[in-house]
């Protein structure tokens, strides 16, 4: 007899003019955690929305079977019935509703008609403390950080009694702590019994904690490895999620540095609701014409912040110093001004601040510099048009069209459309925050050589990341940051994870 929880057999799933799914088949073994490895855009996020019920039973072609009996999905609530329970990249939380409400929203626990709210809080405080959580169940979603909302997310899979739980890109915006924990819990939920199917692209964690992966490319199944006899490293789950070795993660890179383009001098800044809180520390920091600078960080060390602020005080109250760009002081007050200076800034959160996800892509590549396109005050669109193409193909976003809704692209055509925009800038300084946080080795491998080629152009490139072997592999020099301050400068020769890691924890008096 079979021991499978789940088996999905010859999955299709088709959007109009794009295969999205192709006779896609995984089986998963029940008390097993089995992960999911593809490229953005193969298909691992549509397969699991087949499977939970967001795409209904009548909208793909194939076969899924549970727990050995067929079944046919048409909404997320038929799935949670038979205890199949997904948590999405995006947390599905109400941040002004208290843990418990959020737990038991739409499965409240009532008396008589009437929510019983000692019991609810009650059950909430067992839930949360299954996942290793003491925070009061009454505490609104706002007052927790990332880390602790994604294991309320857990407590409330637990309260739906879930048999298998999926769980896409669990880790992406947590830190190591928080990541470790999470690993952890779905140890532990292993050991009850509860089947966990996981998509990352931290192929490192993949490694700790899949029994089995199951790659798929470019909407098809390449193949499944079970992670302890076949002795799968990363390398071998790399070669089958890009179709070839990746033997160097990093491209080659040979700098040609030019004369200094921006330098910022004894910036300072302070918190914008508490002014008595300083988050930078006379900051002095420089890049030149074809260098990538990278900042290094732990999280809380104002990496983010200090980007903002130079770029338009998009944050910060009470900001002091001076930019100079090409030895001239300018003024960088407002977003406009510090694009009209030539500086740009990609955010962390392509979702939030970076994308119009409602707009096609043609327009996100047009938004920052429309004045290039406009005439008489009217934009061309037809040249907005040939523009966005041009994009499209240089920069490989994988989209049958530039008329296409930029928030259903994957996470990695998504950042290409956010580089591509700042590109048709034409910025002497691109400030890059996080640009591969949440995509796959094969993008990322594109993402920098796009990197490489913005340096080779000319620009000064600035990359702040979460990674160091990205530092590593990719910038001229480092700095590092540390509770709001810049504690070293260190050349590309000398760095290494130790000595960044001994800068990034140094303690200022």
């Amino acid at each position: 007899m079979s021991n499978n929880i789940l088996e999905m057999r010859d999955i299709t799933k088709t959007f109009p003019g794009v295969i999205a799914l192709k006779d896609v088949s995984i089986s998963v073994e029940r008390g097993e955690i089995h992960a999911i490895c593809g490229e953005n855009g193969a298909g691992k996020s549509t397969l699991m929305k087949i499977l939970s019920g967001v795409y209904p039973s009548g909208s793909y072609d194939g076969e899924i079977v549970f727990e050995g009996e067929p079944v046919h999905f048409r909404t997320i609530n038929d799935s949670e019935a038979v205890g199949v329970v997904i948590i999405h990249q995006e947390l599905a939380l109400s941040p002004y509703l208290s843990i418990a409400e959020n737990i038991f929203l739409g499965n409240e626990r009532q008396k008589r008609g009437w929510i019983d709210w000692n019991d609810t809080n009650l059950e909430a405080a067992k839930l949360l403390a299954r996942v290793g959580l003491s925070d009061n169940p009454i505490t609104k979603i706002v007052d927790i950080g990332v880390g602790k909302q994604q294991l309320v997310e857990i407590a409330k899979a637990l309260s739906k009694k879930v048999k298998l739980l999926i769980l896409d890109e669990p880790t992406a915006a947590l830190n190591d702590e928080d990541s470790a924990h999470l690993l952890d819990l779905l140890r532990h939920l292993k050991e009850q019994g509860i089947t966990s199917i996981i998509i990352s692209h931290k192929l490192n964690e993949i490694k700790k904690i899949a029994d089995s992966v199951t790659i798929i490319r470019d909407g098809k199944t390449v193949e499944t490895l079970d992670m302890a006899a076949d002795a799968v490293s990363e390398e071998r789950i790399i070669k089958g999620m890009v179709g070839r070795d990746l033997g160097n993660r990093y491209p080659d890179h040979t700098p040609h540095i030019g004369d200094e383009v921006l330098r910022i001098e004894d910036w300072v800044v302070h918190h914008p609701s508490d002014h008595s809180r300083v988050v930078i520390h006379g900051a002095n920091l420089s890049v030149r014409r074809g260098e990538i600078v990278g900042i290094a960080g732990l999280m809380g060390a104002g990496r983010t912040e200090l980007a903002m602020s130079v770029f338009g005080r998009s944050y910060g109250a009470n900001i002091s110093g001076r930019v100079y760009k090409e030895g001239k002081e300018i003024k960088t007050n407002t977003v406009p001004e510090a694009i009209a200076n030539g500086i740009a800034y990609a955010t962390e959160d392509r979702k939030r601040y970076g994308l119009n996800l409602i707009d096609d892509i043609k327009r996100n590549i047009s938004g920052a510099a429309l004045e290039k396109l406009t005439k008489r005050g009217w934009v061309d669109a037809n040249q907005e048009y040939v523009v966005a193409e041009g994009y499209r193909k240089d920069m490989n976003i994988k989209s049958p069209t530039v008329g296409a809704i930029t928030g259903k692209l994957s996470g990695g055509n998504q950042q290409k459309v956010v580089l591509s925009k700042w590109m048709f800038a034409d910025p002497d300084v691109l400030i890059l925050d996080e640009p591969t946080r949440g995509i796959d080795v094969g993008a990322k491998y594109e993402i920098y050589t796009i990197i490489n080629k913005l340096a080779s152009q000319g620009k000064g490139v600035i990359v702040i990341s979460s990674e160091l072997p990205e530092l590593l592999g990719i910038c001229d020099r480092i700095y590092t940051l540390s509770e709001g301050h810049i504690t070293a400068n260190v050349p590309r020769s000398e760095a290494t994870p130790e000595l960044l890691m001994q800068y990034m924890t140094q303690e200022k008096e």
